[in-house]
């Protein structure tokens, strides 16, 4: 069945659309299977994500029809295809009223996945207005927050060198609390990897007193501020909540400098705004293993990782992993900058829409995968700043000296870039990043040919 009449209107304008402020504006790449029209596909996946279903039915109405979603673009060549969707169409809470991320994909990415008459369909950007970002809830806590606490200044507080505990899978509770007394010698942030949090072989309660004890020991010896990101990602929202508030009784006084990391992409927009509203006063710190699944350029169906960052601002992550943009292991480009600038700038343009945020406390970038101070140069010159949270497990813990000496050296790479020094010079004034040439060679070898003779190296 034809929807193209209901279902599109191409004389919509989108500015007209963004300035009456009714809408959530989707962009997607959108191709039809063999057979089906581009405009007639592109109305059947508008109603499937609204009012519509495959016939007439006896209960539709005026009210109804005024609801739905309407393409009003679409370029066949480019595969481009937008649709608007009234605000009415998304699901409130009961309880205060608000906006939910889980309403909002249920319709812009839910049934429409799986229709017959499309090969693909990925949303590349989105447009949200500023009633809708009136009501959902942003982050509660943000990097300046994390600046304050390291006795920084609260504006352009600057970078926050980092590590992840490996090996991956974590360690047996001491060797894992000495690994960390051992980082934060020399840095100021640690976040659990992915797989740990209760393991067998590392309770939770036995492991989190010993890093807690490790960082009030590395606090003594440097003088300075330390930073714990905990996981407390769990099926269950109690399980979830019993792991946090272990880490609060835990860290007691210094349960300010505690950060909850939560999967959000394998848990679920639930779990993200559970951590949020329980834990206002911790830094919520999203974790986004698993998303290369849909947001890979080689992925046709799903979202892009511009997109997941974008949502994860609106249901109030402090902060969430953008990748390293083309400068560490991970899959992707140099133009992911615009996903940082998106989600820490009050206005800022996307793919495709110029995007306000009316206020809305920015959420940090958080650079790992494959990291080291060898590469950072390259990647703030690129950003244009350095006010992110860095974890690089690698980068510190294989460093040839120590752990400590590591995190040093990705200060000192950061010190290097805002100075505008040639990293060369400035390493022969600067030991720790001195030696990360030789602790990583080949990254030496490529950024930086012939490092070896200007430092005096000879191996």
């Amino acid at each position: 069945m034809d929807q193209s009449a209901r279902y599109s209107d191409l004389s919509l304008k989108e500015e007209d659309l963004i300035k009456g402020g009714k809408h959530i504006l989707v962009a997607y790449k959108m191709c039809p299977n063999p057979g089906h029209g581009y405009l007639e596909a592109a109305a059947h996946f508008a109603a499937e994500s609204s009012t519509g279903t495959n016939v007439e039915v006896s209960t539709t109405d005026d009210f109804t029809k005024g609801v739905d979603a309407l393409v009003y673009y679409i370029d066949e060549a480019t595969e481009d295809m937008r649709i608007a969707y009234p605000m009415e169409l998304f699901d409130r809470n009961v309880i205060d009223g608000r906006m939910m991320i889980v309403s909002v994909l249920t319709l812009i990415i839910g049934n429409n996945q799986g229709m017959g008459d499309i090969k693909h369909a990925k949303i590349h950007d989105f447009y949200v207005p500023e009633r809708a970002i009136q009501l959902f809830d942003g982050p509660a806590k943000d990097i300046s927050d994390m600046w304050r606490i390291l006795g920084r200044p609260i504006q352009n507080g600057g970078y926050i060198a980092g590590t992840i505990i490996k090996p991956k899978l974590g360690l047996r509770p001491e060797p894992f609390a000495a690994a960390a007394y051992q980082f934060w010698l020399g840095g100021d942030f640690i976040k659990n990897d992915e797989p740990q949090g209760n393991q067998t072989f590392c309770p939770l309660k036995k492991v989190l007193p010993l890093v807690y004890d490790a960082m009030k020991r590395a606090q003594d010896e440097t003088g300075e501020a330390k930073l714990f990101s905990m996981n407390i990602t769990a099926d269950d929202h109690y399980e979830m909540c019993a792991r946090a508030d272990f880490g609060l009784e835990t860290f007691g006084p210094d349960a300010d400098k505690l950060a909850f990391l939560v999967d959000g992409f394998v848990g679920g927009p639930g779990m993200i705004t559970t951590a949020r509203r329980q834990y206002p006063s911790q830094y919520l710190h999203y974790h986004r293993a698993g998303h290369g699944m849909i947001t890979s350029p080689s992925a046709k169906r799903g979202y892009t990782a511009f997109v997941l960052a974008k949502i994860s601002r609106l249901q109030g992550a402090s902060g969430i992993h953008v990748g390293t943009m083309g400068y560490g292991k991970m899959e992707g480009e140099n133009s992911d900058k615009n996903i940082a600038y998106m989600i820490e700038r009050d206005e800022a343009q996307g793919p495709v829409y110029f995007q306000k945020w009316y206020g809305m406390k920015p959420t940090t970038p958080i650079i790992s995968g494959g990291m080291n101070a060898l590469r950072l140069p390259g990647f703030f010159e690129n950003l244009g700043h350095g006010n992110v949270i860095n974890t690089s497990g690698g980068g510190s813990y294989g460093h040839i000296d120590s752990p400590a000496a590591g995190a040093i050296s990705l200060r000192q790479s950061y010190e290097c870039w805002k100075a505008g020094a040639d990293p060369i010079e400035f390493a022969k004034e600067h030991k720790e990043f001195a030696r990360a040439f030789e602790s990583f060679p080949g990254d030496a070898d490529k950024i930086y040919p012939g490092w070896r003779e200007k430092l005096g190296v000879h191996k």
